[in-house]
């Protein structure tokens, strides 16, 4: 197995067959938490909406020896000079902007979009559609065919102070019956199949026909589907001539990747109801103390009592689970926190052996599913070895790798196994990057908790912070099936989110400078909010800490004065070829017709910049550098 302590081991059976918990070999650092932080407030003064800016905004940039010396030097944001912000465009490129944007918010065309490509292409034929799709959406949203295509754009952004993060937006072109059977194929085991509903499974982390096309619903995620373990491979391959591209190309330049490519997603769903239901278990025992309701970190465990409970429980005898619970460092303070029960793993044994359950009920640690088969064995093992090649491979082309978020019955698993990549490869610079999704209920405790551990182990954090891309499908699929919904109730409390897990990362950044985070949004207030808390703490842009994304061929007003004022700003860059990112491209005109509709900013803009290049003689305008 490539990473050390993936999932928990409890179970062994003795000699007598009664069940005997395992502990580990390597613990923690203390069970005594650093320095704790109260619990940041979030900002209900700030206009949670995508509102214009009226005015530039002034953001104080602290000079590095802030303690030392008061002078300020003072940068001027302004969101509302299109000479500086489309200064990297020809004419004809905020041209096509605008027709693309005006495209978006006609209701038939968005809806129809992938029936009218396809009607063009029989039109047209192949050369002219291509031609056509260059002009317009392609040209817009898409970069290139290929890794030597993609470069001059990129090239180009750089002079501009653009960063990128490359990902091949190639998707297969399923029907959904064909995305159905593939999903229904790749998540239920042999086991289920034989015996369903003999297992010990949860609806939430099942498969069912009703969703098994993870498109529907979802506007701004590239999907895979498990076919075979040599597509698998085929996926890797791809994600490894990106991150050579991406190291080719860029300075400092990030690759993203996503988990279902790269293996059978039966695992990452088995993996993720295992790891919440040991949390639940920790939960359950937390309440049985009276700290329930308390902040994930903030509810640790007396020893005594704990030893009591799983004593009663008949989770093992009193001289197992004493021996289980006591170590050089961990339970030295007499306490257990969630980072220590997590850390009560060993994984010198088969993997299919770490999936067992707490069974709060009768006290038994029970295997998830009856039996796995040799092969799944070796299916769970290659998606690791897989993630291995690809941290390694970031390493060696000094690229960062984004962990793209997915599903939340997927994430829990995702989460840890990015986790351990960071433990690591993230010990002398941040190489592998997770992802956040704010929108959902426990994004700050998964935030906060990530952190406290990196805090603990001396590794370097790296995140990303997104709302979210799959809030219709999850809600949908909550209520059908009949599970808690895991999304905030509103747009407003996920800004709420956003801001709360944006302020306790930056503050982490401010005080011990091993965080990295990028603030992916399209938001101006929350970027507005991000350089003013920046300029308070004194967090320079030079130092790299903190970046800000945005997707190709939207919202330029933003990325480019930001990267022209010395911020780190990176575009999220899709590249494939025309006929192969035909899904990708639905999307963004799904997305955009939401984006445009909601306002009218980014098209203004863009009149306002043709208008004064008409005026000032310069509508043959060509970027120079």
């Amino acid at each position: 197995m490539s990473y050390a302590k993936i999932a928990p081991a409890f179970a062994r059976a003795s000699s007598d067959k009664l069940v005997r918990m395992r502990f580990a070999q390597e613990r923690l650092r203390s069970t005594v938490a650093s320095t704790q932080r109260q619990e940041l407030k979030a900002d209900d003064s700030v206009d949670q909406t995508c509102t214009m800016v009226e005015r530039p905004v002034d953001v104080d940039l602290i000079s590095q020896t802030k303690n030392v010396d008061n002078r300020k030097a003072k940068i001027s944001i302004d969101f509302e000079n299109t000479q500086e912000a489309y200064k990297s465009k020809n004419t004809l490129e905020l041209m096509r902007s605008l027709l693309v944007f005006k495209l978006c918010t006609i209701d038939f065309l968005v809806d129809k979009n992938k029936e009218l490509m396809d009607l063009s292409k029989k039109v047209l034929g192949q050369r002219l559609f291509e031609k056509m799709m260059k002009m317009t959406f392609y040209g817009q949203f898409v970069a290139g065919e290929d890794h030597h295509a993609i470069k001059p754009l990129i090239s180009k952004n750089q002079a501009f102070g653009v960063g990128s993060v490359l990902d091949y937006s190639v998707e297969e072109d399923l029907t959904q019956e064909e995305a159905e059977k593939k999903e229904m194929d790749a998540c239920v085991s042999a086991a289920e199949k034989e015996s369903p509903g003999k297992d010990h499974r949860e609806k939430k982390y099942k498969a069912h026909r009703r969703f098994g096309d993870r498109r529907g619903g979802v506007i701004s995620a590239r999907t895979y589907f498990y076919a075979d373990e040599a597509k698998c491979d085929q996926h890797m391959e791809t994600f490894l001539n990106c991150i050579r591209a991406s190291g080719g190309a860029a300075v400092d330049g990030f690759s993203a990747i996503k988990m279902t490519a790269l293996g059978r997603p039966q695992f990452l769903l088995q993996f993720s109801e295992v790891l919440v239901k040991w949390r639940r278990f920790f939960n359950f025992l937390a309440a049985q103390q009276g700290k329930d309701g308390m902040a994930a970190l903030e509810q640790k465990l007396e020893l005594e009592q704990l030893q009591d409970s799983l004593t009663q429980l008949g989770v093992g005898t009193k001289s197992d689970i004493e021996s289980w619970l006591t170590g050089e460092k961990l339970g030295s303070s007499g306490t257990i926190d969630l980072l220590d029960w997590n850390s009560l793993i060993n994984d010198r044994t088969k993997i299919s052996n770490l999936l067992v359950i707490p069974n709060i009920e009768n006290g038994h640690l029970e295997p998830l599913l009856d039996k796995f088969t040799e092969e799944e064995e070796k299916q769970m093992k290659r998606m690791l070895q897989r993630m291995d090649v690809l941290a390694k491979h970031a390493m060696e082309h000094g690229v960062r790798l984004m962990v793209d978020a997915e599903q939340t019955y997927f994430q829990p698993a995702i989460s840890r196994l990015t986790l351990e990549m960071q433990r690591k490869f993230n010990r002398e610079k941040p190489i592998i990057f997770n992802t956040y999704q704010c929108y959902l209920k426990e994004a700050y405790d998964n935030v906060s908790v990530d952190v406290e551990l990196s805090r603990r182990e001396g590794w370097y954090f790296g995140a990303k912070l997104v709302r979210g891309a799959y809030m219709y499908q999850e809600r949908t699929r909550a209520a059908e099936i009949g599970y808690e919904d895991p999304i905030n109730p509103d747009y407003e409390a996920t800004n709420r989110m956003y801001h709360k897990c944006l302020e306790f990362l930056l503050e982490e950044i401010d005080l011990y400078r091993n965080a990295n985070i990028m603030v992916a949004s399209h938001n101006e207030d929350t970027v507005k909010f991000t350089l003013e808390k920046m300029n308070q703490m004194g967090l320079l842009p030079q130092e790299n800490k903190v970046y800000f994304g945005q997707l190709l061929g939207m919202c330029d007003q933003v990325s480019f004065p930001l990267g022209q004022a010395g911020f780190p700003v990176y575009k999220y860059v899709p590249y494939g070829p025309v006929n192969e990112v035909i899904p990708y491209l639905s999307r963004r005109a799904l997305e955009n017709r939401g984006f445009m509709k909601g306002s009218q900013r980014e098209r203004n803009l863009l009149w306002k910049e043709l208008k004064r290049r008409l005026v000032s003689g310069q509508i043959r305008y060509q970027p120079t550098y």
